[in-house]
């Protein structure tokens, strides 16, 4: 099948509030764009105000009408969070979608976060799930579908459950895939407690396969001066249309689960090709490292301590 025919039908959102992270670049940025051409209001919380400005005009040069807009957001500073949890509360619409996108990869050397935590565990997972908490009103109010991106990197690895911080020793692989995992156990415990308790919030996995991101580019803040060999490989395989996908094909699986009404919770969607590193999106077996309810509950238990945000009993 040629790469360009490679896509996915988006519904009518008109009425639709979406909030999605890390999304003036990249994968996000092309989930945003869909999702205002489906004429969704469409919220940026961005770290970077300039780049969540040079987001604003792409969107709006393909979409002209386009309900976007941005918002301030570090996710490394759950004072951020919470500033944005308390701006969007007082706006006081609802949020139907929240596409929890953003995340930093790799960084050579052990960086942490405003609060102390390891970078990827703080901004991958810990972030995410504060900004859960800080919404769960209106998440609530808009019976919203809640989409996770993980990674590939959630089938490999642990979580470092002596060392969640990796203090004692830090490998930048091992510590994303971490992130990851957690992420994704948080994920799908989200999705349980919410039938358990009523919310009617659906909360479900997704993961972009491999493709040429701004996640391995040069990133002088986080010790990496040049793009990375694997940057540059995958960039190279995916012009070629060998095996990866590409920047557009990879926002697919977020795409199909926070808008597909036949996408329901608890589901984990990826690229369908093979080894499901790029290709349309499509359901796929639960990772492994994914599966345990007491792993969920024991990350669940160890994020709500670590960020003193805490979510109703369920």
């Amino acid at each position: 099948m040629p790469r360009t025919s490679i896509d996915i039908t988006v519904p009518d959102l008109t009425g639709t509030r979406a909030v999605i992270t890390g999304a003036s670049d990249g994968i996000g940025l092309g989930i945003a764009a869909r999702l205002a051409a489906a004429g969704a209001d469409v919220l940026l919380p961005v770290r970077n105000a300039a780049k969540g400005a040079a987001a604003l005009a792409t969107i709006r040069r393909s979409v002209p009408d386009a309900l976007v807009s941005l918002r301030e957001l570090d996710l490394s500073s759950l004072e951020s969070v919470a500033a944005l949890g308390e701006t969007l509360s007082a706006e006081g619409e609802p949020i139907h979608i929240l596409i929890n996108n953003a995340g930093v990869m790799t960084p050579p050397r052990r960086q942490t976060t405003a609060d102390g935590f390891e970078l990827q565990f703080g901004t991958n997972h810990l972030g995410h799930f504060a900004l859960v908490g800080h919404l769960l009103p209106l998440l609530r109010e808009g019976r919203a579908r809640v989409t996770s991106q993980v990674s590939v990197a959630a089938n490999e690895k642990a979580i470092n459950w002596v060392d969640l911080n990796w203090e004692r020793s830090y490998n930048g692989m091992r510590a994303y895939s971490q992130s990851k995992i957690a992420f994704g156990l948080f994920g799908l415990e989200l999705d349980r407690r919410s039938r358990t308790g009523g919310w009617g919030i659906t909360s479900n996995l997704c993961h972009p396969g491999i493709a040429p991101t701004n996640l391995l580019a040069a990133r002088p803040e986080l010790g990496r001066a040049e793009d990375s060999v694997g940057k540059r490989v995958i960039g190279a395989l995916s012009r070629r249309g060998i095996l990866v996908g590409t920047v557009e094909t990879a926002g697919l699986p977020a795409l199909y689960a926070a808008t597909n009404p036949d996408a329901p919770g608890s589901r984990f969607y990826g690229p369908s090709g093979p080894g499901h590193l790029g290709g349309g999106p499509g359901a796929q077996k639960l990772y492994s490292r994914l599966t345990s309810q007491e792993d969920a509950r024991r990350i669940w238990a160890a994020s709500e301590n670590l960020t003193k945000v805490t979510f109703p009993a369920a």
